[in-house]
């Protein structure tokens, strides 16, 4: 079992408000794994003040760019050398199949790596030219430190949310409150360890398991000067009214009902296969998933015997078996949620394929749900619209290329979205009309140099790379 009875703050292991720790138990049978302190008010408090004393006194926020980005680029080579137990341990406190889990390291590898090339590259501090060659004026713009980052991430995918907010933030010179979720205490706890070891200064970096009331205490903190939220639709717009009131730069990284588009040239094979990554990754329960499929009505049939064949091939069980593709939602009550929304699909109308609301047989101790494929859906049922956030699929017909493009951009979402043909060029020509923050094309991989967001209810702001980098950073001119 791991214990982590201390919390992280202020880069020291430090007793808790409330020293009665919460059990961590397993998605797949309930047993605990391990137990973990949480954070309170009080210790917000600590943190902040802490972050807001290093900010102030400037020894990180004045240390040169690239001594920071060797100290991160530190941080990462240690990451590395990890991978396989953070793999497992998110695996056994998620339930996230450890194929994810383990795909995912090289993931974090290229999101640091963009992190840090942006960061030597960044224009730190530039000097205009003037727009008037007679102008006796010079203008020197700076890209200073925000200030105080309050960090605030979800359970889903705890490692990547985690680093894709902490790197950049600290590249830039800023402090770092990180609220995680209780869910995630264990490899938080870890997380922690590795970043105690690559010697950055007291106070700069704070890691807090809590709850979303101590969450919300910790982003309305009137020494918080920046919020960099991943999380839901619904929290997104509370956090954003509180960074309004406050007038507080925020980030906001939301949820999402994308669209995967198969025109009608695709190789329907090679599309189902493709969409058993972009649509089922993490066991569904992942913002970026294409859990909308758009088929032409010439394909349709073909394209919902593909799904249903990949479906039923699928392997539900235990995250911690190589074989297992799907493993169970995080929490009891995330399984109930998306029990009901099939029961729904089934009450809306909509064909059931194959799946259903049933709990796989032999899985009972667990928080499994049965994959499930719907057919014959209209775009404007509940389970085309909302996130359900698990493994279920809706495949809706469109009549041709434009309704294709009026049905996926028909969404209060705009987080990712996916184009299958034939034609590169032709895909590309449709992805650049689909209303959404990334596009992928043919399956191809999210890339970590260019800014990842939403439009619409996704969000506001980017991540990754150098436009993530900047997010971090606030513009200073000078005149001489």
């Amino acid at each position: 079992m791991i214990i982590y009875d201390r919390l992280y703050i202020a880069g020291a292991w430090t007793e808790p408000s409330d020293a009665e720790p919460l059990d961590i138990r397993s998605p797949h049978d309930g047993t605990v794994i391990g137990r973990a302190a949480q954070a309170r008010p009080a210790d917000v408090d600590r943190a902040v003040a802490a972050a807001r004393a290093a900010f102030d006194e400037g020894t990180w926020r004045e240390t040169p760019p690239l001594e920071r980005v060797a100290v991160l680029r530190h941080f990462n080579a240690l990451r590395e050398k990890n991978a396989e137990r953070i793999a497992q341990l998110i695996a056994a406190e998620n339930g996230s199949a450890g194929w994810f889990t383990r795909a995912g390291q090289s993931g974090l590898t290229r999101q640091a790596n963009a992190y840090l090339k942006a960061a030597e590259e960044f224009g730190w501090e530039e000097i205009l030219t003037p727009s008037d060659p007679a102008s006796p004026v010079r203008s020197v713009v700076r890209r200073e430190a925000v200030g105080v980052v309050a960090a605030v991430i979800p359970w889903n995918s705890p490692f990547s949310a985690a680093t894709a907010k902490i790197i950049p933030a600290l590249l830039a010179g800023n402090s770092v409150v990180l609220k995680a979720s209780p869910e995630n205490s264990l490899s938080m706890g870890l997380l922690a360890d590795l970043l105690d070891q690559v010697g950055l200064p007291g106070g700069v970096v704070s890691i807090l398991p809590a709850d979303r009331e101590t969450s919300e205490y910790l982003v309305s903190h009137p020494d918080v000067d920046k919020i960099a939220f991943t999380g839901s639709t619904q929290a997104g717009r509370r956090i954003a009214s509180i960074a309004g009131e406050q007038l507080k730069r925020v980030s906001l990284e939301l949820g999402g009902k994308s669209a995967a588009v198969i025109l009608p040239d695709a190789d329907i094979r090679q599309a189902v296969q493709g969409l058993k990554f972009s649509s089922l990754l993490n066991n569904g329960e992942s913002c970026i998933a294409q859990t909308r499929i758009l088929a032409p009505r010439s394909r349709y049939e073909e394209v919902v015997a593909g799904l249903k064949e990949l479906i039923e091939s699928l392997k539900v069980g235990d995250p911690t078996d190589p074989d297992t593709f799907i493993g169970p939602m995080i929490r009891r009550d995330q399984q109930e949620r998306v029990r009901q929304y099939i029961a729904l699909g089934v009450e809306e109308g909509a064909r059931l394929v194959t799946g259903g609301p049933q709990i796989p047989e032999g899985l009972e101790d667990g928080n499994y749900v049965t994959p499930t494929l719907f057919a014959d859906v209209d775009n404007s049922m509940r389970i085309a619209q909302e996130e359900i956030f698990g493994p279920v699929l809706v495949v809706i017909a469109y009549d041709d290329e434009d309704d294709a493009v009026r049905i996926a951009n028909d969404s209060e979402y705009g987080l990712s979205g996916g184009v299958w043909s034939a034609s590169t060029e032709h895909a590309l020509e449709v992805a650049r009309r689909i209303r959404t923050g990334t596009v992928t094309v043919n399956g191809a991989a999210v890339g970590f140099d260019g800014p990842f967001g939403g439009f619409k209810a996704s969000g506001t702001g980017r991540e990754f790379g150098a436009v993530g980098l900047g997010t971090y950073t606030e513009y200073k001119t000078i005149t001489l």
